[in-house]
């Protein structure tokens, strides 16, 4: 059987690769990881946050940046993007490069069905060796569900939970709240076929 060795990419090639590339892809410790393609519901989801936390931090130093800003993890050696970052002040720039950030202080990610495990355990234990990040957002774009991880102390994190009986989201690590209602307005969920038969 034919083994085919795996091609392991240095930072420097996957930049210059994801530069003329046409979709975006990830890169983990040398090697570079297409993205999956987006849902109508994990985009509006994102979009929905976002419009709220642009307006409520109009007037305050807090930035907000959407999926096409990269994120650098240097002690993981990965670029990534994640859906949403909110950061406390000025963007810190990874080599001056003005589409790299190094400094997010809270960190949302729209589960999809084939990255859920992911985001949930590697991505997160990832993110948690930067120094700025204090607050995780996962979003369930099937279901209205969120989980909130939240930093109480070193190498220690909070979970809160929320679905259809919880009316709002308060982030812990800044002045923000947004009610499920607004963050998953015009999110249309599949109907499954096992709930069909349930009422056929």
């Amino acid at each position: 059987m034919q083994v085919t060795q795996q091609r392991y990419y240095t930072p420097e090639e996957y930049l210059a690769l994801e530069e003329a590339a046409e979709y975006k892809s990830e890169y983990i410790d040398g090697q570079i990881i297409p993205m999956a393609d987006g849902t109508i519901n994990h985009n509006q989801i994102a979009l929905n946050l976002s419009t709220e936390l642009n307006f409520a931090f109009k007037k305050q130093s807090y930035r907000v940046y959407m999926g096409d800003v990269r994120l650098w993890i240097p002690q993981k050696s990965i670029y990534t993007y994640p859906d949403v970052m909110i950061l406390a002040d000025e963007p810190e720039f990874f080599n001056n490069r003005q589409d790299i950030i190094l400094n997010p202080q809270v960190i949302v990610e729209v589960l999809s069905k084939s990255t859920k495990g992911y985001d949930r355990e590697n991505k997160f234990e990832s993110y948690r060796t930067i120094s700025t990040f204090q607050e995780y957002l996962l979003i369930d774009q099937t279901r209205i569900h969120v989980e909130q991880f939240s930093k109480t102390g070193k190498k220690q994190w909070s979970l809160r939970e929320y679905d259809e009986e919880d009316e709002a989201i308060a982030l812990a690590t800044v002045p923000f709240e947004i009610s499920l209602q607004d963050l998953y307005n015009k999110v249309q969920f599949e109907v499954l076929e096992s709930d069909i038969d349930k009422y056929s």
